[in-house]
């Protein structure tokens, strides 16, 4: 089974939509809208936002009931038995983000060509989009990973320069006078109004990013509706105000009419100046490639679930096994949108083209608007159906007036239709129509029965190892919990004591849990070792397309672990994930685990800093083979460091010792340009508990170097705590953490290094510390005579 651990909270998915909807929508169509119709395209917004709230209220219901990805073409699949209509709407919304993502890349390259390329160069108009589309394309099929905060961050930017642009209208006129010839030029012509919101309603289609990310967002069932509401009453609003500043420029109403889709560059130039206008134009293209970004992962979605489906070629749904990404449905994906832009852009433009054809910008924005309506139509069609079919179906989020706010959608959405470009419509039906007949004539791909050749998982082994990281943390989509043969049903879990341990090599796992349970075993008598596998996944990937190599894994990992007949309690889980820290993280929350164990994952520096900053509980990071004997460690060996890191090990190393393991702590003294000799004071004095404890003070190069080799030579295991230094530098857990794990590889010295739990207060001495060594190392350069009479006096 799947259980979904999410990574998206309200902010990033408001986020999500926000920076979705501000793309070439606002930055191309204010200034048409303008020319056309004045102030009254304020009215045009609204109007484009309220039919888009409408259907966006059928997908919050729906987003409510099946909080997973897919939006549009999920919700018809779960609705409707009628495979050809799931395929059409598969088809177009397919058409339509792809239309949408060639529309943005064309918008992008006129402001290109008008504000960055020198004018004059014959660089043919549609060429930049091209380029763009294709390296969009690679970017996507070769995998990214985008954070939630850079989605923050990205939106916030592009709503940062919409209000300088706002700021500079204000400005330049007071706002008396900017809504006095607001007010004036408010047109009353209607057929031009609708025209306009129909065009603009590609401008709000950004909702439907936030309920295609649905199994991706915490809470979808609360979540999704607030983020959609939000989003469009937030754009519509900063839509109005950008208005209002064009109709203010200082600029003719033939000169705006006449830029056009680059209009408000030139706003911009007279309301801010060069700086200013700089400024706009970056944005612009800017929010046009981040736009289209979105756009290329919501096609490339589709193409792989109509894929997964058999609705496409089954190639679609296919996981490069290098990139781990959906290969060939971005490829596909990149390819329709560099057709669409040579067609209606290079080959057929708006002044004419091959055989005297006129297509141009407006007519693909047509183009991509016809196959964004069409299948919200059927989207109020299918709240309709549901409601009749699955009476008794939970729906947390309940759209009132059912029909007939439905209804509205569907005949609002339809009434859009009517007004886009007759030249675009004609093209998008042209090729809905033809594709239906190409499905019909091909009968769909083989089931998945029929496939015998095909084999569970996409990944080999090592492929499988590079892709997914447990150990290297994860935000889970599902969680394939796996009952292993020790493992009694889970009564009062949460009562016990519980280590939860990620795994990345299924082949190490029983060394981890076996280390666990001689942990856990220090602190109660009966813990429990929570052990999960997180198979990674990226942006790109639908996490439907990677739940059979998940539950393989985890199935696999829990037959490691049976076969090393281990005695103690112990549970399996397989997570899919985009975020793996986040995972990891959430996981000891959700669980209240007591304490975490993962293995020292070099590859995945990132992670490990997210585990360790963010963790609910105490870390500790293994390297090396304890011994496998029942029981405790011989010989354990501590440095005499300090800091809260160090602080907290030491209970973990009176628990040792009080059972049975002889304690040795290392005092190095530096003679290199790095480290610092520590005061063992505080370290002999937390260990006074123990019956005895052996010093070293020793002399080496560095610090690592030193506790490694007396370490080798006392035999049993080094433990040390993080490094308070790591976060201003690259280091994983710190200087001497990383050096000492390095060299203790070679010494063949099992390592652990124990890092506590993160506080306001220790993130602010993480901070300073750097300093505080700094100035301490000058004030007191030798120790060593100190340190051994100290150490003396303590034995």
């Amino acid at each position: 089974m799947v259980e979904h651990t999410r990574t998206l909270g309200f902010w990033v998915a408001f986020a999500l939509g926000l920076g979705t909807m501000i793309a070439a929508g606002i930055f191309s169509l204010s200034g048409t809208a303008v020319a056309e119709i004045g102030s009254s395209a304020v009215i045009a917004f609204v109007i484009a936002a309220l039919i888009a709230g409408v259907t966006a209220a059928s997908y919050s219901e729906f987003a409510s009931i099946y909080a997973e990805n897919g939006g549009g073409y999920l919700f018809s699949s779960r609705t409707f038995d009628r495979d050809l209509l799931e395929y059409a709407v598969g088809a177009s919304l397919f058409l339509g983000y792809t239309g949408t993502t060639a529309f943005y890349l064309a918008t992008m390259d006129e402001w290109f060509l008008e504000f960055v390329v020198p004018h004059g160069w014959p660089i043919p108009h549609g060429s930049i989009g091209v380029l763009a589309a294709v390296l969009l394309g690679a970017l996507n099929a070769q995998g990214t990973e985008e954070s939630g905060t850079f989605q923050v961050v990205v939106s916030g930017a592009k709503v940062a320069v919409l209000i300088a642009f706002i700021g500079g209208a204000f400005a330049y006129k007071a706002p008396a006078e900017t809504f006095g010839t607001f007010t004036a030029e408010i047109s009353t012509n209607v057929g031009g109004i609708i025209s306009v919101a129909a065009l603009a309603f590609i401008t709000f289609f950004g909702f439907s990013a936030i309920a295609a990310s649905a199994g991706e967002i915490i809470e979808p069932r609360k979540t999704v509706p607030r983020a959609i509401a939000a989003s469009i009453i937030a754009v519509t609003i900063l839509y109005a105000f950008v208005i209002v500043a064009m109709v203010n420029a200082p600029i003719p109403a033939e000169v705006i009419a006449e830029e056009g889709e680059t209009a408000m560059g030139s706003v911009a130039n007279a309301f801010l100046g060069n700086i200013g206008m700089a400024l706009i134009v970056a944005g612009a293209i800017f929010s046009m490639v981040s736009a289209s970004n979105a756009s290329v992962l919501a096609a490339s979605s589709i193409g792989s679930l109509m894929g997964r489906q058999g609705q496409a070629p089954r190639r679609f749904s296919r996981i490069h096994p290098v990139y781990g990404t959906p290969f060939w449905s971005v490829t596909t994906v990149t390819a329709t949108i560099v057709a669409l832009i040579v067609t209606f852009i290079m080959l057929f433009p708006a002044d004419g083209g091959v055989g005297g054809v006129r297509l141009g910008l407006e007519a693909l924005t047509g183009f991509a608007t016809f196959n964004l309506l069409v299948p919200l139509s059927v989207v109020n069609v299918a709240l309709i159906v549901s409601r009749r079919r699955f009476p008794d179906l939970d729906r947390p989020i309940k759209v009132p007036l059912v029909p007939v706010v439905p209804i509205i959608g569907i005949v609002a959405n339809l009434g859009l239709i009517t007004s886009l470009p007759i030249v675009g419509v004609v093209v998008g039906s042209i090729l809905v129509v033809a594709l239906l007949v190409a499905y019909l004539i091909w009968g769909g791909a083989p089931g998945t029965e029929e496939l015998f050749e095909q084999i569970v998982s996409p990944y080999s082994p090592e492929e499988m190892a590079a892709h997914s990281a447990g150990g290297e943390g994860g935000s889970a989509v599902e969680s394939a919990q796996v009952e292993s043969t020790s493992t009694e049903a889970a009564t009062a879990e949460t009562d016990r004591f519980q280590i939860l341990v990620p795994v990345r090599r299924l082949t190490r796992a029983p060394t981890h849990v076996r280390l666990a349970a001689m942990i856990g075993n220090l602190y109660a008598s009966d813990p429990i070792v929570r052990v999960v596998t997180v198979t990674g996944i990226r942006d790109q990937t639908p996490s439907e397309m990677v739940v059979d190599t998940a539950e393989e894994r985890a199935s696999r990992l829990g037959d490691e672990l049976a076969a090393a007949d281990l005695d103690v309690d112990y549970t399996v889980e397989g997570h899919i994930s985009r975020d793996i820290g986040f995972s990891i993280v959430q996981t000891a929350r959700d669980e209240q685990v007591d304490m975490i164990l993962m293995g020292y994952p070099e590859e995945s520096a990132e992670i490990t800093r997210r585990v360790e900053f963010d963790a609910p509980c105490d870390v500790l990071f293994s390297k090396g083979d304890v011994p496998e004997k029942p029981g405790v460690p011989g010989t354990v060996n501590v440095g005499a460091g300090g800091g809260p890191h160090h602080a907290a090990l030491l209970p973990f190393v009176n628990r040792l010792a009080a059972d049975g393991s002889s304690i040795h702590v290392i005092n190095v003294s530096p003679t290199g340009q790095t480290g610092t000799a520590e005061d063992p004071a505080d370290t002999l004095n937390a260990l006074s508990a123990t019956d005895s404890v052996a010093v070293h003070n020793v002399t080496a190069d560095s610090v690592a170097e030193g506790l490694v080799t007396t370490a080798a030579d006392n035999g049993g295991i080094l433990i040390i705590g993080a490094s308070r230094t790591r976060r201003l530098r690259q280091w994983i857990l710190g200087s001497t953490p990383d050096r000492v794990i390095e060299l203790a590889e070679d010494a063949d010295v099992p390592v652990i290094v124990y890092a506590s739990e993160t506080t306001v207060r220790n993130v602010l001495e993480d901070l300073v510390f750097p300093l505080y060594r700094y100035f301490e190392k000058l004030r007191t350069p030798d120790r060593e005579a100190t340190v051994q009479s100290e150490a003396d006096t303590v034995e």
